[in-house]
């Protein structure tokens, strides 16, 4: 309570009386046993830049409050180190403070002061400075980057600490080129890094990105244009805004940027500019109609009164940014409140002004020009925006360097002489404390203390700074607290894409690289990450559905046992081989009755063993088939058939020696009658068994496993690997067949007598027709109903040979024995014997 009545006291004051036109300036020198400077913006506006024609005095021309109270914080600082019997007792730090003007032409003529030789103002020309000792031992200052790049080349090559409050670009991290830089605020690497977290936070990835036309703006851009593009933001817009109003096309540039914003569509502009860029941005986007957006920005512009004096600035939309997360320095308001009032009383600014040295007509004049006029009033809405824990520490860490180098211990401090590029060590090794809280330069002379998530918001038309998040390694927002321009006040989307689901990859359309669809994966791909722009395709021995974000294992296709399909297969075949064992068993109870004789005797028991075998080999096909199994296949198959029309040779041969060649009859009829006949069966089963044993060794039917025909299933079938040894192979049994064919289709019985060659053609001519379909199908199908059909060829032969040739013999033996007689079944070669004895 007290306090705060002493404050309103000093208010009071220094509303009541005036205040002389130099004695606020005069409090920013003395002398000191160890003096530091200072580069604060006490102006802005440069007055005359481009009229300058001879190397006169820079002036400015409007205060910047900021600086001023920067300025005050360094005052504050000194004097409570002075005061301290802790950290430099008996010594006495000194302090000169210039202005900069935000111009790097200003910032030069103080930062030449500051190194010449102590005592004199004349910089030494020499080869070693080890021993050199400038007027000032470290350098507090400047603020904005541009000015830091100019002077931190000029203090590294002296090694004079140089600790700046607030800039931040990431170049001056190059500890090579500036070794003595430091500075009490994170670097824009960091701020940019919370910016694409805050980005993706809300799902912002359609942004437009204006930055001032400075090292700072160009710097955090280029940094954020970086980020942006491994983080899945895509970049609208991107454009630079000047920093100097007064030029001429500095209107119609900053005209242009807003129109090209407004075509983009985007609703979130990220702003990287200082204070006076940024305002004039605001202004034009409400003068242009630009609608309310989201406008993120850094502590850069968005604490200063410049940004929200624009008049309307509330209908700008949102406004969110980071500014860096300081603590408070306990007693500072009260300092500035009793300096203005003591800056009113007479005796007090005549020995500021002995002590600052004003009176030397020599000294440099670049101190607080504006300072004349101003009031607590004036300031006192600032005090308590204005960050200037910066500037406090920036202080203290080169107090604490001062303490180790002198050695101090709590009795007080030798009084040695210290140079400044002896205080480097210190600074760079050993971390300080400030009110409690523990500070470290890092590799890049950075302190990195976080930030605070801000919001404007407005209550009376007044700007409240809202902490609405924090981010420290990690982003935490409370979302809640949040209100947007929006009419249900949640957060705008801001997409050019939206974010796909998982199994969907973007195509890009359009021109602009960053708009695209999500698109489903296609069956057998899988999405493998969110930003692919395609999806993978599953290892071939896998398969994935569609809009899959992994691949299945395939699971083995063919023709398996419990099949519907095969249980039917089977079922026929199991009728086909007892058909064939009936035949058989009928034949063999009438072995020697005339119309099985006349049939082939015991051949035609042999031709129906193989017809069961041939049946019997259809189980081959069903089942899972193996590098074993395949080559079996086709040769049971070749096998059988060949045993059963090479028992049906001799038959067809004998027919046709009668019926065609009656004088030759004679002579060759017992090569395929009676006991001869079974070498032709032995000689043409001997042959297909050499061209079986060919096959093998040319081509033998291999084990396939297809990833192709079918999606989900490795189909597992057994192919054919040399089309030449299927050929040979059952290019044999055609031979026999056609023979057989040619041997009896022309023959005629009479009618009385049993027709037994039209059972072999009508057989064979089936034979054929089977085959064709066979071979066309065969060779074009690559699914599991190629085993089918494989069976299927298998049956309807067995099956065709059985009803064309042995089931009309079984009808008579069964239904018709009256007609097993000799004559109605006599044997064309006994007959043409009887012809040749009449």
């Amino acid at each position: 309570m007290q306090a705060v009545l002493g404050l309103g006291l000093c208010l009071g004051c220094a509303r009541a009386a005036p205040l002389s036109p130099w004695c606020l300036s005069a409090q920013l020198r003395r002398p000191g046993d160890f003096v530091l400077g200072g580069l604060f913006p006490f102006g802005k506006d440069t007055l005359n830049l481009a009229a300058r024609s001879e190397p006169t005095l820079l002036l400015c021309d409007r205060l910047f409050t900021d600086g001023l109270i920067w300025a005050l914080a360094m005052r504050f600082t000194i004097e409570q180190i002075n005061n301290s019997s802790v950290l430099l007792p008996g010594v006495t730090l000194g302090y000169d403070m210039c202005d900069t003007c935000f111009e790097p032409l200003v910032a030069l003529q103080p930062s030449l002061l500051f190194l010449t030789r102590n005592g004199t103002r004349a910089i030494g020309v020499l080869c070693d400075y080890s021993e050199y000792q400038p007027r000032v031992t470290a350098v507090i200052g400047p603020h904005k980057s541009d000015l830091c790049l100019l002077t931190a080349k000029l203090f590294s090559s002296f090694l004079i600490p140089q600790v700046s409050y607030g800039a931040s670009s990431e170049a001056l991290s190059n500890t090579e080129l500036y070794p003595s830089f430091y500075r009490t605020v994170p670097s824009d690497k960091n701020l940019v890094e919370a910016v694409v977290l805050l980005l993706n936070h809300f799902g912002w990835n359609w942004v437009a990105t204006v930055a001032s036309d400075d090292e700072y703006g160009r710097g955090a851009q280029a940094l954020f244009l970086s980020m942006a593009g491994t983080n899945s933001i895509c970049i609208a817009f991107e454009g630079l805004i000047p920093t100097e109003l007064a030029e001429p096309d500095a209107t119609k540039q900053l005209e242009n940027t807003i129109k090209l914003i407004n075509s983009t569509k985007v609703n979130v502009i990220v702003l990287f500019a200082h204070s006076v860029p940024a305002q004039a941005l605001l202004q034009h986007s409400l003068a242009m109609g630009l609608g309310k957006k989201v406008w993120l920005g850094s502590e850069a512009w968005l604490l200063s009164d410049i940004a929200t004096s624009v008049p309307n600035i509330q209908s700008v939309g949102t406004v969110l940014g980071f500014v860096m997360r300081t603590g408070t320095v306990p007693g500072f308001q009260e300092f500035v409140a009793e300096l203005f009032s003591s800056v009113a009383q007479e005796e007090f600014c005549r020995r500021s002004r002995e002590l600052s040295g004003l009176e030397d007509t020599e000294a440099l004049d670049t101190h607080c020009r504006q300072c004349g006029n101003v009031t607590l009033r004036d300031i006192w809405p600032m005090l308590g925006v204005t960050l200037v824990q910066p500037v406090y520490v920036a202080v203290y860490s080169v107090a604490h360097a001062l303490h180790r180098a002198l050695g101090c211990t709590s009795k007080g401090c030798p009084k040695t002489p210290v140079r400044s590029w002896q205080l480097l060590h210190f600074m760079n090794t050993l971390p300080f404390e400030v009110n409690g809280q523990s500070f470290r330069f890092d590799q890049s002379h950075s302190t990195n203390t976080g930030y605070k998530l801000i919001l404007w918001a407005w209550r009376d038309g007044t700007v409240t700074y809202l902490p609405v998040g924090d981010y420290d390694q990690s982003l935490y927002v409370r979302t809640s607290q949040i209100q947007f321009h929006t009419p249900d006040k949640k957060e705008p989307t801001s997409e050019c894409f939206r974010r796909c689901q998982p199994g969907q990859f973007r195509r890009i359309k359009g021109f602009n690289l960053c708009c695209y669809d999500c698109t489903d994966c296609s069956e057998n791909t899988f999405w493998s990450s969110t930003d692919s722009t395609s999806c993978s395709p599953c290892p071939q021995h896998q398969w994935a559905p569609t809009r899959s974000t992994r691949c299945h294992d395939r699971a083995e296709r063919f023709l398996s046992w419990d099949e519907p399909l095969a249980v039917a297969l089977l079922t026929l075949v199991g009728l086909t081989a007892a058909l064939s064992c009936g035949a058989a068993l009928l034949f063999l109870q009438h072995l020697q009755s005339p119309l099985v004789q006349l049939a082939g005797g015991a051949r035609s028991l042999l031709a129906l063993l193989w017809l069961l075998l041939q049946s019997l080999s259809c189980c081959l096909h069903v089942g899972r088939p193996s590098a074993a199994l395949c080559p079996l296949q086709q040769l049971c198959y070749a096998l059988c058939l060949n045993g059963c029309l090479s028992s049906l040779l001799p038959k067809a041969l004998e027919i046709t020696l009668v019926t065609e060649f009656p004088r030759c009859a004679p002579r060759l009829l017992r090569w395929v009658t009676h006991g001869r006949a079974w070498l032709v069966v032995a000689a043409s089963i001997l042959t297909q068994v050499l061209l079986c044993w060919c096959h093998l060794h040319l081509g033998p039917d291999y084990l396939v496993a297809d990833y192709e025909s079918l999606p989900r299933e490795v189909l597992l079938v057994c192919g054919t690997q040399s089309w030449a040894a299927f050929a040979l192979l059952h290019g044999y049994n055609s031979c026999l067949a056609f023979v057989c064919f040619l041997c009896t289709f022309m023959v005629q019985t009479p009618g009385k007598r049993y027709n037994v060659a039209r059972g072999i053609t009508f057989a064979t001519f089936i034979y054929f027709i089977i085959w064709i379909f066979f071979l066309v199908i065969f060779a074009t199908l690559r699914t599991v109903l190629r085993a089918v059909t494989q069976i299927c060829t298998i049956l309807a032969t067995t099956l065709g040979i059985l009803g064309c040739y042995f089931v009309p013999k079984c009808y008579i033996l069964v239904f018709r024995p009256d007609l097993n007689t000799g004559d109605y079944c006599q044997n064309l070669s006994e007959g043409q014997q009887e012809e040749d004895r009449q």
